[in-house]
């Protein structure tokens, strides 16, 4: 009886220890591809901050418009404001403004999202909005170009008010009709007249606490593996003492 317990129990063991060290391992090997994939993108970036600004047709027609800069030039639609909450700069909260950009084109005219900046929000009032100076008529804009607004985790449903968490380009289409593109731009303008901030991460940010993370998890894969082995050893000794 006692047999077949220690050897249940070795059996588990054996199992918990191979499951763990895998998990740890398969953790580490995951952090180091997402560090990969950030330094690749940044590599990217760079490379498409040495090419010379695209014009609105051009990012149009272009399949490599991603990350290239863009010059715009055309009118806000303050009317449709969005500000996205939640948004952080050095640990405080605020907006990430978001307002349509009226361009005309050969055909008409097209509209385009433009994240233009964070302000921080109201600590008094969680639903006041900031003031931003937003001229009204003819405007150049200058930014990267980005196939869709960055998004933060959203439980259920996306809220159609001013304040939301998230904005989708063609849910956003559909809800106002507006001609918007495919794409939305990050305006990089420097100085702002606004007062909105718009130092953006880079794709980088992120690779070092990726590559911290690998470690903890190899760490952790490598005790697992020397606590299973340090095990087997005592094991051995103690039935080897035994007979």
């Amino acid at each position: 009886m006692k047999t077949k317990l220690r050897a249940r129990r070795d059996w588990l063991l054996t199992a918990a220890a191979v499951f763990g060290f895998a998990l740890t391992l398969g953790l580490g090997v995951w952090q180091l591809s997402r560090a990969h994939e950030r330094e690749a993108l940044a590599a990217r970036q760079a490379e498409a901050d040495r090419l010379p600004e695209l014009t609105l047709e051009e990012a149009l027609e272009g399949r490599e418009s991603t990350g290239r800069r863009v010059r715009l030039q055309g009118r806000w639609l303050t009317g449709y404001t969005v500000y996205l909450d939640n948004r952080q700069r050095d640990g405080r909260p605020g907006f990430e403004l978001v307002t349509p950009l009226e361009v005309p084109t050969r055909n008409g005219g097209v509209a385009v999202l433009v994240v233009r900046g964070w302000a921080p929000r109201d600590f008094r009032d969680r639903q006041a909005l900031p003031r931003i100076p937003t001229p009204e008529g003819d405007v150049t804009v200058v930014g990267r170009v980005v196939p869709r607004i960055p998004r933060l985790y959203e439980l259920g449903s996306a809220p159609s008010g001013a304040i939301r968490q998230n904005l989708d380009i063609a849910g956003f289409r559909q809800e106002t009709h507006l001609p918007l593109v495919d794409f939305a731009v990050l305006q990089t303008d420097p100085a702002p007249a606004d007062g909105l901030r718009r130092d953006w991460p880079t794709p980088a940010v992120g690779a070092e606490r990726n590559y911290g993370y690998a470690a903890q998890w190899f760490a952790l894969s490598g005790l697992i593996f020397i606590l299973y082995v340090g095990f087997q050893i005592v094991r051995f000794r103690s039935l080897r003492n035994q007979d």
